[in-house]
């Protein structure tokens, strides 16, 4: 993920978003006392995995990785996480709106890559752009 502020909250809201989801649809999987712990524990263990494994040196997480792993791996724990929270939500009966998150989700993920790979980004933090110029 790129490290452009709007970029970051964006993130942040769609992980937070996808976290309240998992536990959700936890809450709804038991009647009995074991509620609450499974309503805790889904988004709790999706948390842990999304913190502990990252890509080494991401600018979005401080550059720090507790266990190093590469970008393929990442992308497809990314997928997971939130290939999960829109199936919980169909789940839960809200095939709407699973379908309108998998779709902000693919468009950030997707507008995340352009700007990564168009050079955009880290410049737009520090007050300017890195665009590159037509010196034709």
């Amino acid at each position: 993920m790129g490290t452009h502020p709007v970029n970051l909250f964006i993130r942040f809201l769609l992980e937070m978003s996808a976290l309240f989801v998992m536990g959700l649809w936890g809450w709804h999987r038991r009647d009995d006392g074991l509620r609450i712990l499974v309503a805790l524990a889904v988004p709790l263990i999706a948390a842990a995995l999304w913190g502990t494994f990252a890509v080494p040196h991401d600018p979005s997480r401080s550059g720090s990785a507790p266990i190093p792993v590469p970008g393929i791996l990442r992308l497809a724990l990314e997928c997971g996480f939130f290939g999960f929270a829109i199936w919980a939500l169909s789940d839960l009966r809200f095939a709407r709106l699973a379908a309108i998150f998998g779709a902000v989700v693919t468009l950030a993920m997707a507008l995340n890559h352009f700007t990564r790979a168009k050079g955009y980004g880290d410049g737009w933090t520090r007050g300017r752009s890195t665009v590159p110029q037509d010196r034709g």
